[in-house]
């Protein structure tokens, strides 16, 4: 590990530089979030090339050189990507959110005791790393992406972790190429697709009452319908779509001081925010064409051995859907956050081995083992 000294700046100038970094992660975290759902959006492309150029130029300007190549490399990648030269993927967004890490947790230490450690070798062949993506080799990007982002952090390889959690039982088909660009099934009737319509629609206020939801309906619905396909399609793919969009319909009548809440939710909170599967599911309890869906919101928030809620019920009383659900529910809540400033979004990798270390009791082993396929299939190939 190599120390860095800062010049002797006075504090002020410190701060503010933090404060502007911070308003330009989350913004840059926001903006990932939309180009996971609007990959080829020119002007959220232009967005995130901004705000690194911001940052890269802030440290500039204190003179912070460690960071300064690893910035300019990060721009170079995102010029590419505003330019239309590459293509917008998963992996990119980790890689772009483990550099701005990087940064943040310098400046803090700077700020804090005047000197930040980094490892010098490391973010040289971060950089060599990253210079090898370029618009000539678009095949070899997803395991370039990848081998960058392992450099930044190792823990994030799935290999071990995700075969433990799961069982010798194989999934029921191969892993697709990819997710569909719609959480809206494709082979439905005219009467069915009009109704998930509306329920998009409807949920679309609901998802801007807070910032740290918008986009969550379709970026569940979209992986739940991979994973069912996955395991087999076990599960009524436009029930599963319906029940994705509405299992937080609920939360629209939750106060945001008590969805926001930084400490522990005291028994009558957190009680309050157990209701809001009983307020999703009544909303489709008198569409009896949407009962399994109905049935799927009630209990994804139920859990394996009994300890769930609202019922409390055990494995073999818990709907498919439900299980399915209640995982993709915990992984879309780990990687996109917000409520905490210490809660910050998770690579979507970190994120597969965390559900594991937390599956037993929890989730279904069935569910995990195609949750753990098909993310290893999109994170890995």
């Amino acid at each position: 590990m190599q120390i860095f000294k800062h010049e002797d700046l006075d504090e002020d100038i410190l701060t503010d530089l933090l404060e502007e970094i911070n308003e330009l992660y989350e913004a840059s975290e926001q903006t990932l979030i939309e180009l996971e759902l609007k990959p080829t959006d020119n002007e959220l492309q232009r967005s995130l090339f901004r705000s690194i150029h911001t940052i890269k130029g802030d440290l500039g300007l204190v003179n912070f050189t460690p960071l300064i190549p690893l910035l300019q490399h990060g721009e170079d990648l995102l010029d590419y990507l505003r330019k239309g030269q590459i293509q917008y993927t998963s992996n990119m967004s980790d890689l772009v959110l483990l550099i701005m890490d990087k940064v943040k947790l310098f400046v803090q230490s700077c700020i804090q005791t005047g000197q930040a450690e980094y490892d010098k070798d490391m973010y040289e062949r971060l950089v060599a790393a990253i210079i090898c993506i370029t618009p000539d080799n678009s095949n070899d990007h997803e395991q370039l992406l990848a081998k960058a982002v392992l450099i930044l952090d190792p823990s994030l390889d799935l290999g071990i972790e995700i075969n433990d959690a799961s069982t010798t039982e194989k999934p029921a088909s191969s892993a697709p190429a990819s997710v569909a660009t719609t959480g809206i099934p494709k082979s439905i009737t005219n009467i069915e697709r009009e109704d998930l319509l509306f329920f998009r629609e409807l949920m679309k206020p609901i998802e801007k009452r807070s910032r740290y939801w918008e986009g969550r309906g379709d970026r569940i619905a979209k992986l739940a319908g991979y994973i069912n396909k996955i395991a087999g399609s076990p599960i009524n793919e436009v029930q599963l779509a319906v029940a994705c969009y509405m299992h937080d319909f609920g939360m629209a009548f939750m106060p945001v001081k008590v969805l926001h809440k930084q400490e522990q939710l005291e028994e009558v909170e957190f009680n309050l925010m157990r209701s809001h599967v009983y307020k999703s599911a009544r909303l489709l309890e008198n569409l009896t064409q949407w009962d399994e869906a109905r049935k799927i919101v009630m209990q994804h928030h139920e859990r394996i051995d009994g300890s769930g809620y609202p019922l409390g019920i055990k494995e073999d009383d818990i709907c498919d859907g439900a299980k399915l659900l209640g995982i993709l529910d915990t992984f879309d809540a780990i990687t996109h956050a917000r409520a905490h400033e210490a809660h910050l979004q998770r690579p979507k990798k970190k994120a597969v081995i965390e559900i594991n270390r937390i599956a037993k009791g929890q989730f279904s082993t069935k569910w995990m083992q195609a949750f753990n396929s098909g993310m290893a299939a999109l994170l890995t190939k």
